[in-house]
């Protein structure tokens, strides 16, 4: 089979790229074709427009048609490029780990104010509770001069990525990470325990975008019958590790807010302000904090 993209300008490439995503039905058709255009190409925005007129190579060409390939077949351009940015910040993925979404980013600025506010005056600890990629660990870190965090998860795969982002951020010297089951293996106290549980219903895993319930691992979105199975176990053992004051902010599921708050409130925590919304008005990080003496 022919390339299409074989003999075109680079402007060419991308206006032929775009329109194959748009006939596949792919959202953003036209911010993808760009990504995937300077990614196989190795040039940023300014890059493509300068060189607009210059036509691609066998070699780009090639590298081109693979990465329309993939994404036609339903693969995120993360999943594809192998990175996302998160919190400003570039994270390496790889098939254990999810893709660092913008919802997400409503807990680290939850779990900054949070901090804020307290104004500790020794070195805060951080725990984050199935870590992944380290997303939202080493944003707090990267915000929280001297602060220290450990991550914890159950896939050794996971928390090498991890321990990459780290480093590739300049954070390795303030960030530890575990394999266990939630908080099983750490030792209190921490400031702030923050957490990106699986928590989709188990029979709505398939109902769910190609994106995501092909390519993220299902041991990160697998929440159990009723979503609620990771909340369950983590909120006991994050209680049981938090420093007095300290607090506990977690993501949730759409309409999952006020059941995790009772979970919380369960566990002798106190719920004192209301969840954070994200962009989508969806009630999305909910924290509560335990008592001090």
């Amino acid at each position: 089979m022919s390339n299409p993209f074989t003999g075109l300008s680079i402007e060419s490439a991308r206006r032929a790229l775009a329109a194959q995503l748009r006939s596949a039905q792919l959202d953003e058709a036209e911010l993808d074709a760009r990504i995937l255009l300077g990614a196989a190409l190795g040039l940023d925005l300014t890059g493509l427009v300068a060189q607009a007129a210059r036509l691609l190579t066998e070699t780009e060409a090639s590298r081109l048609a693979q990465y329309a390939g993939r994404r036609i077949a339903g693969e995120p351009v993360a999943r594809i490029l192998g990175t996302r940015e998160f919190w400003g910040l570039p994270f390496r993925l790889s098939e254990a780990t999810l893709v660092p979404r913008p919802d997400t980013e409503t807990v680290v600025e939850l779990a900054l104010e949070i901090f804020r506010e307290r104004q500790a005056s020794h070195q805060i600890r951080i725990a984050d509770i199935g870590t992944g990629s380290g997303a939202i660990l080493l944003a707090l870190l990267h915000e929280i001069p001297g602060a220290f965090g450990v991550g914890t998860d159950l896939s050794l795969t996971a928390l090498k990525t991890a321990r990459d982002n780290a480093a590739a951020l300049g954070l390795a010297d303030r960030a530890s990470f575990v394999a266990c089951s939630y908080a099983a293996a750490l030792r209190g106290p921490f400031d702030l325990v923050v957490s990106n549980p699986p928590y989709i219903p188990s029979a709505e895993i398939p109902k769910l975008s190609i994106e995501v319930r092909e390519h993220d691992p299902h041991l990160a979105l697998d929440g159990g019958n009723d979503g609620y199975d990771a909340y369950r176990a983590l909120i006991p053992q994050a209680t049981e590790r938090l420093a007095p004051g300290g607090a506990l902010i977690v993501e949730a599921g759409q309409g999952q807010a006020r059941n995790i708050e009772t979970l919380m409130t369960a566990a002798a925590l106190v719920v004192d302000r209301p969840p954070r919304t994200d962009l989508a008005g969806i009630l999305r990080a909910v924290s509560a904090r335990k008592k001090s003496p």
